[in-house]
């Protein structure tokens, strides 16, 4: 039968996704893994969901489970569009720079990951499967990540850097997965039928998960062990199971391996570095990963909720909230330029860019998906199902859990999203009536509505399918152009990669190569510049006037975007154009308003000034910069220049030698200080004289 074989297609490219997610990767090119996941996600679930909605044409109906998490996640997506389409920058929230994991797209590839699984991972031998299939990603990924370590250069795959590079994601979310790999290797030997040679392999895959959960080292992962195998152990005590064997006359319902796992965890948490740095630090293995802590994003959630309470900022702008309402205190710490575009975990970052309506509309989809899982593991009388319900669940939760507390990239959450519709699809075919079916036949209306959403469904899938190839495609010149060794092909390569997709980091960039191009321009010139020169120069400092205000339009709350077209400006305003510096504080000013806790955009402002000769501006926005941050060195230099310029050498030595306390062996700085005493003490002699 036709929807047979469509149906087939339909499963195996839904299975691929689900089991190649953690290592796939585009050989030969340079293109980023969590990018090229990206395409595997968009290309596979378009071609699932295109077979599934042509099987049900050739079938006549359509069959959906009846299930309330279904529902609920149904909502998150229509809060999520709501969000995105009253966004200040809606392209920034539909679809981000290439499918970001805070954007509307992204969530509806979740939704539609969840929804393709429950319908076509719903039986015990698919269910096997896929478990099978993350087994093969996992052992492939720790054995070639085990080579990397010792073998980085050569194994770099032209996209990996240092020996923590790898095909996961970062270093520690491959210690989050290597955790998933421990917990789903404890969960089969202890809830499933296996032969003695599958068990024992499956322990192999337990102790390589913790080897590589010990490489990382991440309390974090400790916590979250200890706390599911703990559950594991708890759980496998309290009910008896009906496991029988042929050629053993019962497994032993002690769930030894759980336990063993829980007290590893212990162990590890409680020690320390003293035995979990050991071999971390043997191996030089370290990789710094930053993310906003618990109270630091509470604070933005609190701020963003008291001013946009009902769709928060708007569907991946976080680092606009983080940049308008983030502590001026962390002006002290060296992360005071850096905005996050993520808070302590992917989901948290949704009540700061969806608001109340995002918040409610997660925590009905995770109170129901948490209900039904105690009530199917716990309450259900389905003894037979229960073991591989508990499993699914576990999983399900473990995946969640990591992605409400900690930032794990993309892969997670969408596994997280795979298993909830691996548990829907199993919960639902253990009930009677546990479908809702629609056939086309018979009410004409009826066909008619369901024709045109099935329809709709397939036509939006493939024209996003569509808009993300073009995107896709733009990568390899914008990474062409970073690569480059002259401006002139670096420009070259650039404009094509806006030329498949425009965006404001590829218009920033190409401003900035233009004005690197104008740079090199004016200084290859010892004379006048001709007027060919200067025909040429005008040209590309419009283009990168042009190329900053197309950046803006895409992004107007971007304080970077305004930052650019401030830079052009201010580079034009040093060749002699009129008006230019003015234009430049225009600018700059927008972007402090937009990050008004950024004291690095105050001391541009001062700089600017200064180049204009408004001294006593200059001076205003210098102290701004360092009430802001009082150990701003940068701005101590600046303001010590001012109050030379001014003739205030007592006032320029002051500010000088506080940002000589602050570096005491910068040999510039003291070279600057000795300098101004040595104009001070001529000056005072010759005033004596």
């Amino acid at each position: 039968m036709l929807s047979n074989i469509l149906d087939k297609i339909s499963f195996w490219s839904l299975f691929l996704v689900v089991t190649l997610l953690p290592i796939f990767f585009i050989p030969l090119v340079k293109i980023p893994a969590d990018i090229s996941k990206s395409f595997l996600l968009v290309i596979g679930l378009t071609v699932s969901l295109l077979f599934w909605a042509i099987a049900r044409f050739t079938e006549g109906e359509v069959s959906v489970p009846k299930s309330k998490i279904l529902l609920s996640g149904l909502v998150v997506v229509l809060v999520a569009l709501v969000s995105a389409l009253f966004s200040p920058a809606m392209q920034v929230s539909m679809f981000g720079i290439m499918l970001d994991a805070g954007t509307f797209y992204f969530i509806l590839c979740a939704f539609l990951l969840m929804f393709l699984s429950s319908i076509m991972l719903n039986d015990s031998k698919k269910i096997r499967m896929v478990l099978v299939g993350l087994i093969a990603s996992s052992l492939l990924l720790f054995v070639f990540q085990i080579f990397r370590i010792f073998f980085p250069t050569q194994l770099s795959l032209g996209i990996l850097g240092n020996n923590t590079g790898n095909l996961f994601g970062s270093w520690n979310n491959l210690g989050i997965f290597a955790g998933f790999s421990a917990i789903l290797s404890i969960l089969i030997v202890e809830f499933l039928h296996l032969p003695k040679y599958f068990r024992w392999g499956m322990m192999s895959l337990a102790v390589l998960s913790i080897l590589f959960v010990v490489l990382v080292n991440l309390n974090f992962i400790w916590i979250m062990l200890g706390v599911f195998s703990l559950f594991v152990f708890i759980y496998k005590i309290s009910f008896s199971y009906d496991t029988k064997n042929e050629k053993e006359n019962t497994i032993s319902k002690f769930p030894f391996f759980a336990l063993v796992l829980m007290l590893v965890s212990l162990l590890f948490l409680v020690s320390g570095q003293f035995i979990g740095g050991y071999l971390p630090t043997k191996l030089g293995l370290s990789s710094v990963e930053v993310a906003p802590s618990y109270s630091a994003t509470y604070g933005i959630i609190k701020n963003t909720i008291m001013n946009n309470p009902v769709l928060g900022s708007g569907l991946n702008r976080f680092s606009e909230a983080w940049n308008l309402y983030k502590d001026v205190s962390l002006n002290t710490t060296s992360f005071w330029n850096y905005s996050f575009k993520i808070g302590f975990g992917l989901f948290p970052t949704f009540a700061v860019t969806s608001g109340i309506l995002g918040i409610l509309s997660w925590l009905i989809f995770f109170g129901l998906l948490i209900w039904e899982g105690i009530k199917a593991i716990f309450i259900s009388d389905n003894k037979s199902a229960r073991g591989e319900l508990a499993l699914i669940f576990i999983l399900t939760i473990y995946l969640f859990f990591a992605s409400i507390f900690y930032f794990v990239g993309s892969v997670v959450p969408l596994l997280a999203f795979a298993f909830a519709g691996i548990f829907v699809g199993l919960l639902v075919s253990k009930k009677e009536k546990n479908e809702l079916t629609l056939s086309f036949v018979g009410d004409p209306r009826k066909s008619f509505f369901l024709i045109m959403v099935l329809v709709l469904l397939v036509l939006t899938s493939v024209s996003g399918a569509f808009k993300f190839l073009e995107k896709f495609a733009s990568i390899p010149y914008f990474e062409k152009a970073l690569s480059a060794t002259e401006i002139d092909s670096a420009r070259n390569s650039l404009s094509q990669a806006i030329g498949l997709h425009q965006n404001d980091l590829y218009l920033r960039t190409y401003a900035q190569l233009n004005v690197a191009k104008m740079n090199e321009i004016v200084a290859g010139k010892q004379s006048a510049l001709s007027q060919e020169d200067q025909t040429l120069l005008q040209g590309i400092l419009d283009e990168s006037i042009g190329a900053s205000q197309l950046a803006i339009a895409y992004d107007p709350t971007n304080y970077l975007n305004h930052n650019s077209l401030g830079f052009v400006y201010n580079t034009a305003g040093s060749f002699g154009v009129e008006e230019a510096y003015n234009k430049a504080m225009d600018s700059y000013k927008k972007a402090s308003t937009l990050n008004p806790l950024n004291p690095g955009v105050k001391l541009t402002l001062a700089r600017i000034a200064f180049s204009a000769s408004k001294t006593k501006e200059a001076k205003e926005f210098v102290l701004e910069a360092l009430k802001l941050k009082p150990d701003y060195i940068e701005a101590m230099i600046v303001m010590s220049q001012i109050e030379k310029s001014l003739g205030n050498n007592t006032s320029a030595i002051s500010y000088a030698e506080k940002a000589l306390a602050i570096t005491p062996f910068d040999k510039n700085l003291t070279d600057y200080v000795r300098s101004l005493k040595s104009t001070s003490s001529t000056s005072t002699n010759s005033t004596n004289q």
